[in-house]
């Protein structure tokens, strides 16, 4: 972003819903499409501009669009580039909104959704067919913490000319770019660590010219676009991301090692962990573990119920990705308009707590969690 006339040193906020011409003759050359600048803001507007070529940077992609939100930048995108007949393999273990659009609304449209376990090789094989146009997965997984081989997948999609498509929230750029392993398409809720703090909604997707510029086309007269304050709040944000990351993981990593040697914990979840089923992709995909910490309570619900209720520290709610630690308890909320068999496929269960680790002291988280083990189980 370049400075204005002001010559200020931090971006301005451009609250405004529409731009102005010198001439009448200056705005039908740009509603034609052919003069550069604003024209309104649910087309573009300098502050989501800002945030795009930031991301467009961090994930190494050609072209990218801001969104109102997570979902919105899932929704646009499948909604653009799938059409009545077309087929989409997905992952199994996708975030619960995510899981609605699949099952519940693209069906009504003539678009079909085949889902797969996340490390089933033959499921992923067999799932992709003549008519698949989109494979759509999330890397980690969503609570479960999963790693996909993404260059494995990648290879088999385009072996089959279907659109690679990877919601990179858990990671974000900083840890994992999924885009080295020839994904055509990064999802982000920008809502959780890129904002990093709990006080905005946003979306990006980001890829080729070719595909994005559908998207752009859908959203402009759709809707769905980010505001300029939240696109100024995020890009401000995005200017400490790698710091915080770095923070939100090596406290992540402390608690994970701390809670495997806890009683009245079942198991730990955690992607750079030893124990974790894929731990050796994990760090060949990423470069550090992330910030979130699944676990499994040595209880039932009523139990997990309490130890979360113990808790003084950490925060209950349904989002993640921010400064202070979060828990959720997934199968009663993000997960909980699926059936038990889908959640317990998706390997969530009555005693498993989601762990969005923040940048408090470790120490303090710990001790919290002790005595809350100890008052409730």
């Amino acid at each position: 972003m370049s400075n204005t006339a002001y010559r200020e040193h931090s971006t301005p906020l451009f609250l405004t819903s529409s731009f102005i011409y010198e001439s009448a003759e200056q705005a039908e050359q740009m509603f034609a499409g052919a003069g550069e600048g604003d024209i309104y803001s649910r087309f573009t507007n300098p502050n989501t501009t800002e945030l795009i070529q930031k991301f467009c940077v961090l994930e190494e992609t050609e072209n990218g669009v801001a969104t109102s939100s997570g979902m919105a930048a899932i929704f646009s995108t499948l909604s653009t580039l799938l059409n009545q007949g077309d087929h989409i393999v997905a992952c199994s273990s996708l975030f619960g909104n995510t899981l609605y659009i699949l099952n519940q609304i693209l069906p009504k449209w003539g678009i079909n959704c085949t889902f797969v376990a996340p490390l089933d090789r033959d499921g992923w094989q067999q799932a992709i067919t003549s008519n698949t146009k989109m494979v759509l997965v999330e890397s980690p997984t969503n609570p479960s913490l999963e790693i996909i081989d993404l260059p494995w997948l990648a290879d088999l999609c385009h072996q089959n000319n279907a659109i690679f498509c990877v919601d990179n929230c858990f990671a974000t750029p900083i840890l994992q770019k999924p885009v080295d392993f020839d994904t055509d398409l990064v999802i982000h809720s920008a809502t959780k660590w890129i904002d990093g703090q709990g006080r905005v909604l946003g979306g990006l997707v980001l890829g080729s010219d070719e595909l994005i510029q559908p998207i752009f086309d859908f959203l402009r007269r759709t809707g769905a676009c980010l505001s300029p304050f939240n696109a100024w709040l995020l890009s401000k944000s995005t200017e400490t991301l790698q710091v915080r990351m770095h923070q939100h993981c090596t406290n992540a990593l402390q608690l994970a090692q701390w809670l495997e040697s806890q009683e009245g914990i079942k198991r730990v979840r955690y992607p750079f962990l030893p124990s974790h089923p894929q731990h050796d992709l994990a760090r060949q995909l990423m470069k550090m573990g992330g910030g979130i910490v699944t676990i499994d309570i040595d209880s039932d619900k009523e139990g997990t119920f309490r130890f979360i209720n113990a808790l003084t520290i950490p925060s209950i709610t349904a989002n993640l990705g921010d400064s202070r630690t979060i828990v959720t308890h997934p199968s009663t909320t993000t997960h909980s308009k699926l059936s038990p068999e889908e959640q317990e496929e998706g390997d969530i269960f009555d005693s498993t707590i989601r762990i969005s680790v923040g940048l408090e002291n470790i120490e303090d988280l710990q001790e919290d969690i002790e005595q809350a083990l100890k008052r409730s189980l």
